[in-house]
C-alpha cells in the first residue's frame, strides 16, 4: 500500500506529517510523493487564514478528482477549528483533527473494513497533555523539525489557532533527549525546535526553551540547533544569556511582530509595544554575532488607518529585518476581531501588502549583498542541480555552492561572491 502526504502551513504541521508518515511506514506502507500514484492521500491542513482554508478545500477536491479510486484523508487545523465545514467536504473519505493524529492507522484500517466515510473529530481539553509526536528521521534530510510544544494561551484578537490547537502543553525533556539522540544516530545534523507558541515551552513546569536547546546540544552528532517562531515577550534576558553560551545554537530568530504600530498591537491583543520589541532586537544583536532577525507582519487589520500602516512600515524599516513575511489581514470566524467587522477593503490590503513587500525585499537584498566577500560556514542539505549544492549558514542565509562532489550532511567553509534571486552564490574556501 502506498501513502502520500500533502502538507500545508507551518513547521509544526510538517513535523506532524512526518510523524504520521512514520506510523504508516512502520505498518508496512510505502511513503511516496504526492505527485505519484498512491492508495491514500493525506492532506494536513492549515487554517491560519481564509486563503489557507481555500487551499485545503481545493487540495481535497483535486486529489479526489485526479485519484477517484484512492482514499483521501483530511487532517490538521482546518477540521479541528471548523468541523462542520470539514464534514461538508464530501471528497474527503476520512476526516480527523490534529488531536487525533495518533489514530491515523486505526482509521485507515477501519475504513478498509467498513468502506464508508469516517468523521473522527474531538475538541481539545484544558487539561490535555502533550501527545506523542516522535520522529526518528526526516525524509532523508539532514535537518529535522522536532515538535516540542503545542497550543497557545495568548488569544490574539485575530487568531483562530487557540481553537484549533488548544492550550499550551510541552514535550518532557527526557522525551526530547531520546528523540534527538535517535535522529542523530540516523544522520540528522541540525535540529529545529518547533511549536505553536514555542517560547511558551515549559509553561507550568520547571523547564523552558533554553533547557530544550541545552538538552539538544548534549547529543553527539548534532552540530546545529535552531528555533522556530517565537513571541517577543517570552524572550527574557536570562534566556538570551543562556542561549548565547550554547556553541551549537544558530543565531537566527524569527520573532512575530504583526505590526509596528502600538494602536494596532493593542487592538490585536498583542502583549508588547513597538519600543519593547525594538529593545529585544537590540539585545539579540548585541548578544549574538552575525545575528539574523526575521518576522511576520500583518497589514490591513481592523481599523488600521493609512497613518497606522505607515507607522508600522517605518518601524519595520527601522529594525531592518533580514526577512519579512507579509500577510494581508484575513478575518477568521469565531475570533474577537471578526465581531468588529472588516473595515479595510481587500484592494487596500493588497496595496499596503505590496508596499510593505517592496520595502522589505529591498532590505533583504541589501542584507544578501552585504554577505559578498565573506567566508561562511554552510551545512550542505543536498544538491540544487548538477552544478550546485544548497545549504544554509548558521544565521539561515541560503547559499548555493558550486561543487561537483556530494557534500550532503557536511559543514564546509565557502566564500560568497554574488547574489542571485534570494540566494548567495559561493565557492569552496581553499
Amino acid at each position: 500500500m502506498k501513502a502520500a502526504f500533502y502538507t500545508l502551513g507551518c513547521k509544526v504541521n510538517q513535523a506532524e506529517s512526518e510523524y504520521m508518515a512514520e506510523i504508516l511506514q512502520k505498518a508496512g506502507f510505502e511513503i511516496v510523493g504526492n505527485n505519484e500514484e498512491a492508495d491514500y492521500y493525506i492532506i494536513n491542513s492549515c487554517t491560519v487564514t481564509a486563503t489557507a482554508d481555500q487551499k485545503t478545500r481545493q487540495s481535497v477536491r483535486k486529489f479526489k478528482r485526479k485519484h477517484p479510486e484512492s482514499v483521501v484523508v483530511l487532517t490538521g487545523c482546518m477540521p479541528q477549528a471548523f468541523p462542520e465545514d470539514a464534514e461538508k467536504l464530501e471528497q474527503a473519505d476520512i476526516v480527523l483533527g490534529n488531536k487525533n493524529d495518533n489514530d491515523i492507522l486505526e482509521l485507515i484500517n477501519r475504513y478498509n473494513i467498513e468502506q464508508s466515510r469516517i468523521i473522527s473529530l474531538s475538541q481539545h481539553e484544558s487539561c490535555e497533555e502533550f501527545s506523542p509526536c516522535k520522529v526518528s528521521s526526516f525524509g532523508g534530510r539532514v535537518r529535522a523539525f522536532v515538535k516540542i510544544e503545542d497550543g497557545c494561551d495568548r488569544f490574539c484578537s485575530y487568531c483562530i489557532i487557540p481553537k484549533s490547537r488548544g492550550r499550551v502543553r510541552s514535550k518532557p525533556l527526557s522525551d526530547l533527549k531520546s528523540e534527538v539522540k535517535e535522529l542523530a544516530e540516523n544522520g540528522i545534523k541540525e535540529i529545529v525546535l518547533v511549536g505553536i507558541n514555542l517560547s511558551a515551552y515549559g509553561k507550568g513546569a520547571d523547564f523552558n526553551i533554553a533547557d530544550a536547546v541545552e538538552t539538544c546540544a548534549e547529543i553527539d552528532g548534532i552540530t546545529r540547533i535552531r528555533l522556530g517562531s517565537l513571541e517577543p515577550d517570552h524572550i527574557t534576558d536570562s534566556i538570551i544569556e543562556r542561549l548565547s553560551e550554547v556553541e551549537k545554537f544558530c543565531p537566527q530568530f524569527h520573532i512575530s511582530l504583526q505590526s509596528g504600530c502600538d494602536k494596532t498591537l493593542k487592538s490585536m491583543n498583542r502583549h508588547y509595544t513597538a519600543s519593547e520589541y525594538y529593545e529585544l532586537c537590540r539585545k539579540l544583536r548585541k548578544a549574538f554575532k552575525d545575528c539574523s532577525l526575521t518576522t511576520d507582519v500583518m497589514v490591513g487589520f481592523n481599523e488600521e488607518t493609512q497613518n497606522d500602516f505607515e507607522e508600522s512600515l517605518e518601524f519595520v524599516k527601522k529594525v531592518g529585518f533580514e526577512k519579512v513575511h507579509v500577510f494581508p489581514y484575513s478575518e477568521r470566524t469565531g475570533t474577537v476581531a471578526s465581531k468588529r467587522g472588516d473595515s479595510v477593503t481587500k484592494s487596500e490590503k493588497e496595496k499596503r501588502a505590496a508596499v510593505m513587500i517592496k520595502e522589505t525585499e529591498d532590505i533583504r537584498r541589501k542584507f544578501l549583498e552585504n554577505q559578498i566577500g565573506k567566508t561562511v560556514n554552510v551545512l550542505i542539505e543536498g544538491r540544487a542541480d548538477k552544478d550546485y549544492l544548497r545549504g544554509y549558514t548558521k544565521n539561515y542565509t541560503p547559499v548555493l555552492l558550486k561543487c561537483e562532489n556530494d557534500l550532503t550532511g557536511l559543514e564546509t567553509d565557502c566564500v560568497i561572491h554574488s547574489v542571485k534571486d534570494d540566494e548567495c552564490i559561493a565557492n569552496l574556501d581553499f
